[in-house]
């Protein structure tokens, strides 16, 4: 029997690179898990944080569907949603300004900067972010208490982490320097902390100016990546929580830079930023 073989597109927010699949048009295979995992592999498959199913949606002009490199599912990537109304953009699924993406976490709105008739810059209506213990989740708080600089401990490092989900969840850490030892070694040890009964991802944060930060992120089920949209996203709440930043941050992350705003009349996250698309392929699927 031949195998089949299916078209893909690579694309990146801010060095976050995903394969994506345009649902739309493509028969997708049973196994969505082995597919993400055989294809987002950096030496044997196309490469990437994951993959992202661009897929019809009957509440939004498309819906996302998210994978980790390991195969997991997960509810939201805000560079990848970025990525995901781009693609919609170019390719003509929707050819809009104003889009609408469903999402694990919910219906998100999406504003396009268009210049020569592609979308470049981004804006996306992240939401409200979820403090509560039991909508993180965490349990280093009480179901309806916030997690705000709490005490951790991990390898002799005294951290204090400030917790946030922004349709995903998010650990938040203030550091002077967030070196390779804390984000490779101390990350994935918090990631799998029996306290995140999802396990969480990581961000570890050097305050530069109050508007100004340098995050690392070690992300659930990928490891480090270049950049985190909902991670920056929850940066930004949390250094107001914590009083090391304003409302407005420019964010440095180590594939670009993201603008976050928090604002306060409506408590939603508004996030900026590129999304880029680098080529496209066909991938065989293996048995």
């Amino acid at each position: 029997m031949m195998s089949k073989t299916i078209e893909f597109t690579k694309m990146h927010g801010a060095g976050n690179d995903y394969v994506y699949i345009n649902g739309f048009d493509t028969q997708l295979p049973d196994d969505l898990e082995k597919l993400a995992i055989d294809i987002s592999h950096r030496r044997f498959g196309v490469g990437g944080d994951g993959m992202i199913l661009i897929l019809p949606s009957d509440k939004a002009d498309a819906r996302m569907r998210m994978f980790n490199a390991d195969g997991s599912e997960s509810e939201m990537c805000g560079n990848g949603i970025r990525c995901v109304a781009k693609f919609v953009h170019d390719h003509g699924i929707a050819k809009k300004e104003r889009l609408a993406i469903e999402t694990g976490a919910g219906v998100l709105q999406l504003e396009l900067d268009i210049q020569d008739g592609l979308a470049e810059r981004i804006t996306v209506d992240m939401g409200e972010p979820r403090l509560e213990g039991a909508k993180i989740p965490t349990t280093l708080v009480q179901p309806t208490e916030s997690a705000i600089n709490i005490p951790l401990e991990y390898r002799g490092h005294k951290l204090y982490a400030t917790c946030v989900s922004m349709g995903n969840p998010h650990c938040v850490i203030f550091v002077p320097e967030a070196t390779d030892e804390l984000v490779l070694g101390i990350g994935p040890l918090i990631e799998r902390d029996d306290r995140f009964p999802k396990r969480t991802n990581v961000e570890f944060v050097e305050v530069l100016a109050r508007g100004e930060v340098r995050q690392r992120t070690w992300e659930r089920g990928s490891g480090e990546t270049w950049a985190c949209g909902t991670g920056a996203s929850a940066v930004c709440v949390a250094g107001v929580l914590t009083g090391h930043t304003d409302r407005t941050i420019l964010n440095n992350l180590l594939g670009g830079q993201l603008m976050l705003r928090w604002d306060e009349a409506s408590n939603h996250v508004f996030m900026t930023g590129p999304a880029t698309e680098v080529f496209t392929g066909r991938w065989q699927v293996r048995p």
